[in-house]
Parts: structure tokens; sequence; C-alpha cells
């Protein structure tokens, strides 16, 4: 049971209020831009990750929204949308995309809970450390493919895969 558990005992709490105790117990920096979102940066080993959940009523999914800073040179272009779909080939939850207008690269990821599933505490925990792993993974291998003067295959290469297990 995850260590913020007994603060939620009501079934009906909402997801964003549960992503907030999360954050508020790891004394992480957020802001709860709204009833249905919170926004935090989350410090990787490459860089700062802008972090954003949101929930939609509507469609019963909590969206996740991982972006970081990426301007590659206009000319490199192919070789970062190749990279892209290399990367999200091998990925099995989520994927990246270019929002060339913002110069941000994204992953996204949409937690579907249809028929008043209820989100838990684990899963927001392990959904805001796969975003943040999976950004940590790609983040050389496009730059590389950017600015590295490899092929978007080779580059891919350097994606560090995450370790299973202790040594």
């Amino acid at each position: 049971m995850a260590d913020t558990e007994h603060y939620l005992s009501d079934s009906e709490i909402h997801p964003i209020d549960i992503v907030e105790n999360l954050i508020k117990n790891r004394s992480w920096d957020f802001d709860r831009v709204g009833d249905d979102q919170i926004a935090m940066m989350v410090e990787g080993k490459w860089r700062t990750y802008s972090v954003n959940l949101a929930w939609s009523t509507y469609d019963e999914t909590l969206r996740l929204i991982s972006s970081f800073d990426l301007d590659p040179p206009k000319e490199k272009l192919p070789e970062l949308f190749e990279a892209l779909n290399l990367a999200n080939d091998d990925c099995w939850t989520g994927g990246f995309s270019y929002w060339k207008d913002h110069k941000m690269m994204v992953f996204r990821y949409g937690l579907v809970l249809s028929g008043g599933a209820i989100v838990s505490v684990d899963q927001i925990d392990h959904l805001l450390h796969m975003a943040a792993t999976t950004c940590e993974r790609y983040y050389p291998a496009f730059q590389l493919a950017c600015w590295g003067d490899q092929t978007p295959s080779s580059a891919m290469d350097v994606a560090i895969a995450e370790a299973y297990g202790h040594a």
C-alpha cells in the first residue's frame, strides 16, 4: 500500500486531489491550475520536465503530459520525426509528439477510468515514474538525432533501458 493511502479513504475523491495529496506528501512543488488540472516540475538527470495532469469527466480520462523544450535545426526535422516513430514503436504506454509551433517535445499518456473506475495512489505513482523515466530514456536519442550527426536508428541505440531487479 502506498504511503499516502491513508489520506484517501473516500472512494469519490477527485483524481487530481489524489495527485495533489501524493505530491504534497513528497514535498514537490506544484501548481493546482484548476479543479481538474495540476502542474509540476520534475527534475531529471538530463533536464527538468514540465508535467501536467488533467482530468476529463466527459472522457473519464486522466491525461498526463510531460514536456521539454526542443528546437532542432529545421533541416533536422525529418530525423527527429523518424526518431519519434522509432521511440513510439518501442513505447508500450504513451507516446511522443513534437509540437513544432511551441518548440516542445511532449510525452502523452491517457489513463481511462470509464464506468466509475477509481484511480489509485499506486497507479498515479507509477504514471509519474513512467513519464519521467520514459522522457529520460529517449531525451539523449532525440538530442543525437538532431545535433549529433547520427542516424535516428543509431541515436535510438543510446536510449537507456530501464533496469529491472537489483545488482
